[in-house]
């Protein structure tokens, strides 16, 4: 269980570094917390990363560039590799 939550917060500190918007850490509390839901349930980084784009979206009422959001979606799901191999 420790392992799962030390992969959660990798996460949030991705998500917070990506920083999408400009708004510095702390100000996607909400959205982080879809994400890594969406981590969870996603193995495929484009749909991964579509689902980031409509998380984001759905909040700011703004676009975020598709190739920025799989970038994103590649290094999370390189996180949650790295957690399941080393169980």
């Amino acid at each position: 269980m420790r392992e799962e939550v030390q992969t959660n917060l990798n996460y949030v500190d991705v998500l917070n570094e990506w920083d999408p918007f400009g708004l510095r850490a702390g100000g996607y509390e909400t959205e982080i917390a879809d994400v890594i839901q969406a981590v969870h349930v996603m193995d495929d980084p484009a749909k991964l990363a579509k689902q980031i784009q409509s998380i984001y979206e759905f909040s700011f009422e703004r676009v975020i560039p598709q190739e920025s959001c799989c970038h994103i979606a590649l290094k999370l799901l390189e996180i949650k590799a790295d957690q399941s191999c080393s169980i």
